[in-house]
Formats: structure tokens, sequence, C-alpha cells
């Protein structure tokens, strides 16, 4: 018998584009109805969901701010009565990213990147949280990175925030695992998407030769992560963040 985790609905918040839109488009190809969580870029999630139905996938997109908890509950309950209880959570959701001088930090920057990397996070969890102890299993996966190794100094109240995110992970697989639900976090490195369509190819040349397996990361590398710990092969697996980067991060 198929198990309930690997056939049910899976959100993905901010998937739109970049990875979340291929991390949406890897779920539904294998079998999960998809929904295709955006805040803007309608027209792009709408894109997301053409592909996925053009390629014999269920999916459909809702629009929804994550970091607000009334719009949260409203999501959940949407995509519940429009694609089933959903099995699969993929916190992916992301804002804005600037590099600051640590002495000119401010307690609001970072407050703006924990909003979306602990307070989002936490309202997410809470809302599809009853119907997966209903249910006995459920996955949730978060989106974390590797600059917690990486330590860079311009992007500190970033990197506060994903290591307090991860602790998120830690924390709720100990208080879940008893209802079958997983917690973990794939972690990726630097991973070029549209936002990235600036980068030089001199400052790409130099991170990828920096990469033990000699080349820059793929949307489909943590797509695949993302999968594996949906699927029911990665049953006996939570609390872990696994990094998506080559080795860059090794020693």
């Amino acid at each position: 018998m198929t198990h309930p985790a690997t056939t049910g609905t899976a959100l993905v918040t901010g998937a739109s584009r970049g990875l979340g839109a291929v991390i949406a488009r890897r779920l539904a190809a294998d079998g999960h109805p998809v929904a295709v969580g955006h805040r803007a870029g309608a027209e792009a999630a709408h894109r997301v969901v053409t592909d996925i139905r053009a390629s014999g996938g269920t999916a459909e997109a809702f629009a929804a701010d994550v970091t607000d908890e009334t719009a949260v509950k409203d999501l959940i309950a949407d995509v519940t009565a429009r694609l089933g209880a959903i099995a699969t959570l993929v916190i992916n959701a992301t804002g804005p990213q600037p590099a600051l001088d640590p002495a000119a930090v401010t307690w609001d920057d970072h407050l703006a990147q924990l909003t979306f990397f602990i307070k989002s996070p936490t309202l997410l969890m809470q809302a599809v949280l009853p119907a997966m102890r209903e249910r006995g299993v459920g996955r949730i996966i978060q989106i974390g990175s590797d600059v917690l190794e990486r330590a860079l100094p311009e992007m500190s109240a970033y990197v506060a925030a994903k290591a307090a995110q991860h602790s998120l992970t830690e924390c709720w697989a100990r208080a879940l695992g008893p209802y079958g639900i997983t917690v973990n976090t794939v972690a990726p490195g630097w991973i070029p998407v549209e936002r990235h369509a600036g980068a030089s190819p001199e400052s790409l040349a130099a991170y990828a030769a920096d990469v033990p397996l000699g080349r820059m990361g793929r949307p489909e590398d943590v797509a695949a992560a993302v999968a594996f710990l949906a699927s029911p092969e990665a049953a006996f697996v939570t609390g872990e963040r696994i990094k998506i980067n080559g080795g860059h991060t090794l020693g």
C-alpha cells in the first residue's frame, strides 16, 4: 500500500520562481498534487502550474502572505479544500537579503529576516499540524542555507536567522516525531536562479573553483534532496540538515 505521505498534497511556499518552482515541478513529477504558493508574481506561479499540468501532474496556484497569521490559516484551509490534506510542507519563501556591515545592522534588519525564517515557518507548521497529527504522518522540509558554515560578515542578520531556523527543525523533529511527522532542513550553497541573473561570469567561476565537485549547484540538485525527504525512503530521517553545495564547506 502506498504511504499517504508519498501521495498527499505538497505545499511549496515561494514557488513562483527559483528553487521553489523547480521543487514544485519535481514533487508533481513524483505524484504529489502541488500547491504553488506565492505572494506576488501570480503570472509566474500560473506558468509553473501550467508546466506541471502539461506534464500530467496536478497543481493549483495560491496567493498568500506567509508572514501573516490569518493569511496562513486561510492558505492551509484553501489548499486543503482544493487539493486535499497537506502531507508535505516545503518552507521555501524568502524576502530581501541585503548585504550590510555588521556595524550598521539594526534590530529591524534582524526582525526582517526572523519574520521570514522564524515567524513564517512557525505559522505554517502550526497550521498544517492538526491534519498531519490526525493522519499520523507528515513531512516538513525547510529550505535553509550553507551560510552558517561560511559565516559571511555582510550577511550577519541572514546567517543568524538561518541558524535559528534550523534550531526550529531540531526542536520540531523531537516534538513531532511521535506523531509520525519528520522535520528536516535542506541547506543549499549558491545555486544560481533568476535573481542571480546579474552575477558576473568571473564570480561564478571563482565560486565553482572552490567547490570540490567543480561546478555550481543546480536547482534540480536541491529539488532531488527535497523529493527524497518527502519520499517513503526518508521515513526514518528527521532533525537533519543536508547541505547541497558540492562539498564547498568541507573542513
